[in-house]
C-alpha cells in the first residue's frame, strides 16, 4: 500500500508463528478451526475470527504515528475509538477531528494493525472477509510486508498488496506487487483491478484472497481469480526474490494521500472498514 515503508525490529521464525487466537483456550480454537471450510489443497494454520471483546494483541500490534507516508492525513492510534471488535467483527474506524500525539497534530485519526513478530509465513493462501467504507479520500488496504528485509529496505524486499480500494471508486479493488526494477535499483510495481459485476464493496462483505506459491501469485475476489503474477524481475536478485521470504499481514484505513486524494465536502465521517475474519492456509501436500 505505502510507497515508503518504515523498518522495525522483528524476530525470525522457521515456521508460522501464532501465540493464540482471540485469547480463547486451545479447545475453543480447535473447535473453531474445525468449522472453517478449507480451500481444496490447503490446510488452515492460523486464523483470527475476531470473537473476542477487543483487538487480540497476541496476534496484532498497533502502529502508532502521526507521520504516515504518501501525504496521508490520519494519525494512527491504538484507541478503541479507532479499532475495536463488536459482534465478531473487527472495526477499523476513521474519524474526523483534531488529535495531538507525540508526532504532532492531525485532523483525522484511524488505525493500522500488523502481525509482525507474532504471525508470519512463506507461501500459502490468505483469505480476508471485509466490508469497505466509502467516500472521497478513503483508502483501506489488506497487505503484506517482509518480516526481515533480507534484500534491503523498501522496495528491495518487496510488498504484497492483497487488496487496495479507493473510496470514490466503490466497485473496484486492486491487487499489486511492489519491488525493484530489473534494470535499476528503483521502485517498480505491477497490478490488476477487479470490478464488481453489480453493487459496491461497501454494500456487504466480500472475500479477498491471495495464493502464494514459489513461482506464482494469484489474486481472487469471492473466489473469482482476476490476477496472476509470475516471473517478476528484481534488480540484483534471481527470481523468485524478493518474494521467497517470510511476510506478515497488515490491515489499515488511511485518509487522504497521493493516490485517492483528500476528503472533500461529500465525505462523511466516521468511515469503517469491517473485517469478519483473517485466515492463513498452507499447502496440504
Amino acid at each position: 500500500m505505502h510507497r515508503l515503508i518504515f523498518l522495525i525490529p522483528v524476530l525470525a521464525f522457521s515456521t508460522l508463528v501464532s501465540t493464540g487466537c482471540d485469547g480463547g483456550s486451545s479447545s475453543d480454537t480447535e473447535k473453531k478451526e474445525a468449522n472453517i471450510p478449507e480451500p481444496e489443497g490447503y490446510r488452515l494454520v492460523w486464523n483470527d475470527e475476531f470473537d473476542g471483546l477487543e483487538v487480540d494483541t497476541s496476534n496484532w500490534t498497533h502502529w502508532i504515528t502521526g507521520n504516515p507516508f504518501n501525504n496521508e492525513l490520519q494519525y494512527y492510534t491504538s484507541r478503541k475509538l479507532n479499532s475495536t471488535v463488536e459482534d465478531g467483527i473487527l472495526h477499523i474506524v476513521a474519524h474526523e477531528g483534531s488529535y495531538t500525539g507525540p508526532d504532532g497534530t492531525r485532523q483525522y485519526t484511524s488505525a493500522r494493525i500488523n502481525t509482525a513478530g507474532k504471525v508470519d509465513f512463506k507461501y500459502g493462501r490468505v483469505d480476508v472477509s471485509a466490508q469497505m467504507p466509502i467516500g472521497q479520500g478513503i483508502w483501506p488496504a489488506i497487505w503484506m510486508l517482509p518480516t526481515e528485509n533480507v534484500y534491503g529496505g523498501w522496495p528491495n524486499s518487496g510488498e504484497i498488496d492483497i487488496m487496495e480500494y479507493l473510496g470514490h471508486q466503490p466497485a473496484l479493488v486492486h491487487g499489486t506487487l511492489h519491488h525493484t526494477r530489473a534494470d535499476s535499483p528503483s521502485h517498480d510495481f505491477a497490478g490488476s483491478s477487479y470490478q464488481l459485476p453489480s453493487g459496491t464493496f461497501s454494500d456487504d462483505f466480500h472475500e479477498f484472497s491471495l495464493e502464494w506459491d514459489e513461482t506464482e501469485m494469484r489474486w481472487y475476489v469471492d473466489g473469482v481469480q482476476y490476477r496472476v503474477a509470475r516471473n517478476w524481475a528484481t534488480f540484483g536478485h534471481d527470481f523468485p526474490a524478493p518474494f521467497d521470504q517470510r511476510f506478515h499481514l497488515l490491515l489499515n484505513l488511511a485518509v487522504g494521500g497521493d493516490w485517492p486524494g483528500n476528503p472533500d465536502q461529500s465525505t462523511v465521517f466516521p468511515q469503517i472498514m469491517k473485517v469478519d475474519y483473517v485466515r492463513v492456509y498452507e499447502r496440504a501436500n
